[in-house]
C-alpha cells in the first residue's frame, strides 16, 4: 500500500497549514540561528541578522513571486487575481535570492556594514535552508523530474516513503527535489568546514563559492525538471541564470584577487570566543 503524504499538516481555525510552510519556516529559523551565532565571531551583532530578516523575508517572497509571474506572464494577464494566489504554488528561488541580496545591499549601506562580510555570514544558513526547503516540494508533490520506474528508484536505495510519493499523475518520477536537497546539504557542510581555516577566503568569497556551488548543480537539475519556466518557449530560465551566476562567481573571485590584492580575509576571531559551528 502506497504511503502518500498529505500536504496539509493540520488545520488551525479552519485554515489549512501545509507541511511546505512548516518546513520553510523551520529552515528560515535555523538559518537565522546560524547566522546570528556566526555574526558574533566576526564582529557583527546578532540583532543585525534579525533586523535584516524582517525586511528580507517579505521582500524575498515578493521577489520570488514576481520572478515566477514575469516568466509566465500570459497566464497571469488572462487572470490577474492569480498573481496573489501563492498558496497554489509559483515561487522561484532565484527571484527570492535576488530580492534578498538587494535588501542586504540597502541594509548594510544604511548601517555601515561591509556587504561582503554580511553575505559570508549568512550563506551557510541560506544553503542549508534551501536544502530543507526542497522537502517542502516533496510534501507538495512538486518540483519533480521526468517519468522513471520504481525499480530505478529502488536502485537508488531510497526509503519507501520517498519512492511511494514519487508516484505522481500515475507514473513514478525522478526525485529532483532530493538531488538538489542533498547537493545543498553537502555544500553547507563544505562551507562551514572550510571557513574554519584562517586566511583561506577573502571577504565575499564564501558567498561567491556558494553561488558557484549552487548554480553549477541547479543547471543540470533544472534540465530534468518538468515545471521549468521558459523564455521563447525553448530556453529554461533557471539554466540561463545558473550559467551566468556560475561564470560570474568564478570571474568575480579572479577579478577581486587580481585587482584588489589587499582585500581583507574572512576571519572568525574578531568577536566572542564562544564555541560555534
Amino acid at each position: 500500500m502506497l504511503a502518500q503524504i498529505n500536504r496539509v499538516a493540520f488545520e488551525l481555525f479552519g485554515l489549512q497549514i501545509y507541511w511546505y510552510a512548516i518546513i520553510i519556516v523551520s529552515g528560515i529559523a535555523i538559518a537565522l540561528w546560524l547566522a546570528s551565532r556566526e555574526a558574533l565571531r566576526v564582529g557583527l551583532k546578532e540583532d543585525d541578522m534579525t533586523n535584516y530578516l524582517i525586511w528580507a523575508l517579505p521582500m524575498g517572497i515578493i521577489g520570488a513571486r514576481l520572478y515566477y509571474v514575469l516568466f509566465d506572464l500570459p497566464i497571469y494577464l488572462a487572470d490577474p487575481i492569480q498573481v496573489f494566489n501563492t498558496r497554489s504554488g509559483g515561487l522561484a528561488i532565484y527571484g527570492g535570492l535576488i530580492a534578498a541580496v538587494i535588501v542586504l545591499i540597502l541594509y548594510t549601506r544604511h548601517h555601515f556594514i561591509d556587504p561582503w562580510l554580511f553575505l559570508d555570514v549568512i550563506v551557510p544558513g541560506v544553503i542549508l535552508a534551501q536544502g530543507l526547503g526542497r522537502w517542502g516540494n516533496f510534501t507538495n508533490h512538486e518540483a519533480f523530474g521526468p517519468e522513471t520506474t520504481r525499480s530505478f528508484l529502488e536502485g537508488l536505495h531510497l526509503p519507501n516513503v520517498i519512492i511511494d510519493n514519487m508516484l505522481i499523475d500515475g507514473a513514478y518520477r525522478q526525485p529532483t527535489f532530493l538531488y538538489e536537497s542533498l547537493w545543498c546539504f553537502l555544500g553547507f557542510f563544505i562551507l562551514i568546514l572550510l571557513r574554519k581555516y584562517t586566511h583561506l577566503f577573502k571577504q565575499g568569497e564564501l558567498f561567491l563559492a556558494y553561488v558557484g556551488w549552487y548554480s553549477f548543480a541547479r543547471f543540470f537539475i533544472e534540465g530534468l525538471r518538468t515545471d521549468s519556466l521558459y523564455v521563447f518557449g525553448v530556453i529554461r530560465v533557471s539554466q540561463v541564470v545558473s550559467v551566468v551566476l556560475f561564470l560570474g562567481s568564478i570571474g568575480l573571485i579572479y577579478y577581486r584577487r587580481k585587482k584588489q590584492p589587499k582585500l581583507p580575509q574572512y576571519t572568525r576571531d574578531q568577536g566572542t570566543n564562544q564555541s560555534i559551528i
